[in-house]
């Protein structure tokens, strides 16, 4: 049995275990990085901590520190009642915001993760005070920020531009824009249908503003009555700074494209220095369950890329032959990669594997490339990736374990349908 082969089955023996036992695979994964990088590759112990995700690290305790402090100071409760007065009550349509706001985000250059950082917190306290399904919420947040993803100013937009410019190749940059717009519009559209009416049972606890009767109400979009403030709340000297951070946040991290990690952890620290009362209580708002899920899964699957497992798995399928089922393949293997690595560095090493197919003229250029490069960002949405990371550690009055179970459920649907989907809309009717 290859070595390659023992890895994948480790992999796979993690999940089995992880769900069956309801042990934090975050565990098995960091156990396994040693065991099988060591014993199985041969690796230093340097080079099994080179695919410790020390920036996503830094980015989830960052976010989840501020809006931690945000929300011992009620910063975040005064946002969600703004933001309730803005959509006139119709809590309903507060997703839909989300999502046309990180798709402009994205859109005019903000890297993903980061839109996904600044939106994921805010929304999720949306979903809790007003039960609305807070897994629709952050996925439709992410939806939002790939959307907007590949246009010529994103950062992902502008990298697979450059690496099929390299090759010789040309893909519309109007193909790639709408086609990604399309099919995250579209999920959106699906993940909002499905789950807009599973919000209440989401949830194990109950806000601590509940509304009252004597509070004004408006129909949502569903028709259902909702709660708005009917009186003006006061606004503290500690809510002012906070959103005086929340500003200098969004500036550094979308003109400046500082690391939103670094700059969350100084606001936050500043901010719990200026109420040193909650000051110990803000650090237990830190995610820490999910942070070790992602640094252990993703340390795990950076053992298998410094081995060279996954390039072994990639070349095993471009030596099937025929190219739409290559094509299908690579779909899926970047797909199902992408759900535990950086969507960022799959679309740099997997691209340019296409490229000696898509030279022979046999399938369309724009359609594979394309489907690849929506292959691979849809299923951000796992919870082992920084967006979907971001997502299970902002999630507030869920029980954790079901909601792990949730998203994770999510995603394997992305997974299995979302790679053959795009093979399926935009190489398939191409290559007859």
């Amino acid at each position: 049995m290859s070595s390659q082969l023992i890895a994948i089955l480790v992999l796979g023996g993690m999940f089995v275990v992880a769900t069956a036992l309801s042990v934090n695979i975050g565990i098995l994964a960091l156990v396994a990085s040693f065991a099988v990088g060591t014993f199985v590759f041969g690796l230093e112990d340097h080079e099994i901590f080179e695919g410790f995700p020390v920036s996503l690290f830094v980015t989830v305790v960052g976010v989840t520190y501020l809006f931690s402090v945000a929300k011992l100071n009620g910063t975040i409760d005064l946002l969600v009642r703004g933001g309730i007065r803005l959509v006139r009550g119709r809590a309903i349509l507060v997703p839909w915001v989300l999502f046309a706001v990180a798709a402009t985000l994205t859109a005019l250059g903000t890297f993903t993760p980061a839109a996904v950082a600044l939106l994921v917190p805010i929304g999720m306290s949306f979903a809790f005070t007003y039960r609305i399904s807070p897994l629709m919420v952050g996925m439709m947040v992410i939806c939002g920020a790939h959307a907007g993803a590949f246009s010529p100013m994103a950062v992902s937009g502008a990298l697979v531009f450059g690496i099929v410019a390299e090759s010789g190749l040309a893909v519309s940059t109007a193909a790639l824009f709408f086609a990604s717009l399309g099919f995250n519009l579209l999920l959106a559209g699906l993940t909002y249908v499905l789950l807009r009416r599973r919000g209440e049972e989401s949830f194990v606890e109950r806000p601590d503003d509940t509304p009252t009767d004597e509070d004004e109400t408006e129909p949502t979009g569903g028709g259902v009555a909702i709660a708005v403030r009917a009186k003006t709340v006061a606004v503290t000297w500690h809510q002012r700074a906070t959103l005086t951070a929340l500003v200098v946040l969004v500036v550094g991290a979308l003109a400046f494209h500082l690391q939103i990690g670094f700059l969350a952890l100084a606001a936050g620290a500043v901010l719990g220095l200026l109420d040193r009362g909650n000051l110990g209580k803000a650090v237990d708002g830190i995610s820490w369950p999910t942070i070790l899920l992602v640094a252990g899964m993703v340390t795990y699957v950076g053992v298998l890329e410094h081995s060279g497992t996954i390039d072994w798995v990639a070349h095993g399928a471009v030596g099937l032959g025929a190219p739409l089922l290559v094509a299908l393949v690579l779909c899926v293997i970047v797909g199902v990669t992408s759900a535990f690595a950086s969507s960022t560095a799959i679309l740099t090493a997997t691209i340019p594997m296409a490229i000696p197919l898509l030279l022979t003229g046999s399938l369309p250029v724009a359609g594979v490339v394309v489907a690849m490069a929506i292959a691979t960002t849809i299923v951000d949405v796992s919870p082992f990736s920084t967006n979907g990371a971001l997502v299970l550690a902002n999630a507030r009055g869920v029980d954790r374990t079901r909601f792990y179970r949730q998203v994770i459920a999510y995603t394997c649907v992305i997974v299995a349908l979302g790679p053959v989907a795009a093979w399926a809309v935009l190489v398939l009717p191409g290559a007859f």
